[in-house]
């Protein structure tokens, strides 16, 4: 499969989220004139259905749907919109104090991989503080069509989610992140992919992360590996198009 266009894809960004309520259009300007091609724009919450569908009619051809929620806000509901669903485990005190909690997420996953088999849509996974937790659920559910986010587990386990077919992304931060570092360094290319969980995980605590900035992620995987910053966008835009057949039908256009 080639990658079309040779351009770099954010697989997971929060373009709906206020912080881009007045300058979202210069802020895709930026992000074209960087060799963005495509962006997959994530819900965190039911609430914000609409407006990414909104946003996807307006940047036909750029902006991809990924209708999902946060953990903790419950079951999808089947809407065949999306091109991927946004689904996981949130493990971190703050939304899981108590083994109750963490089973209540576990349960609303379950349903949410079981509604993606039977809609045939890969799963954009939020895993934080639970690597090891999500990676086994998606293994027993036989998740097969798996990107996980910013992943935040040890690279041993997310080599078993690699042995699976899984696709890990890696947004900007990773310039601040030893834990990223290692997982880059150990895990192939052809099982990342780039993010930039915009507004989040920029290059710089607490300023605001832009799609441009997608650029960083795929400069440090070079350096990390030791290979062209051309090669990193090359598989990288192959692997997001394997996981999302819906963008490798738009980049061909």
């Amino acid at each position: 499969m080639e990658a079309v266009g040779a351009g770099l894809v954010d697989c997971h960004c929060h373009l709906s989220a206020p912080d881009f309520d007045q300058d979202l259009d210069h802020v895709l300007q930026k992000a074209r004139k960087a060799n963005v091609v495509a962006l997959v724009a994530v819900a965190e919450h039911r609430g914000e259905f609409e407006k990414i569908m909104e946003l996807s009619k307006r940047y036909s051809g750029f902006i991809l749907p990924c209708l999902g929620v946060h953990p903790v806000q419950g079951l999808l509901l089947q809407d065949q919109r999306s091109v991927t669903l946004k689904v996981g485990l949130d493990f971190s005190p703050r939304f899981a104090n108590t083994d109750e909690k963490k089973e209540e997420q576990r349960q609303v996953l379950i349903s949410q991989v079981q509604l993606a088999k039977r809609l045939n849509l890969p799963l954009n996974v939020h895993s934080r503080s639970a690597g090891r937790p999500t990676i086994n659920l998606l293994l027993e559910q036989g998740a097969d069509k798996v990107l996980l986010h910013a992943f935040d587990g040890r690279p041993s386990v997310a080599m078993e989610g690699v042995r699976a077919g899984y696709f890990f992304s890696i947004p900007p931060s990773i310039i601040r992140s030893g834990q990223k570092q290692k997982l880059v360094k150990q895990l192939p290319l052809t099982s990342l992919c780039l993010e930039t969980d915009s507004p989040a995980l920029g290059p710089e605590k607490q300023v605001r992360n832009e799609p441009q900035n997608i650029s960083v992620s795929a400069e440090y995987i070079a350096l990390v590996k030791g290979i062209s910053v051309g090669e990193v966008i090359e598989v990288t835009t192959q692997n997001a198009c394997k996981l999302f057949p819906k963008l490798q039908q738009l980049l061909q256009k």
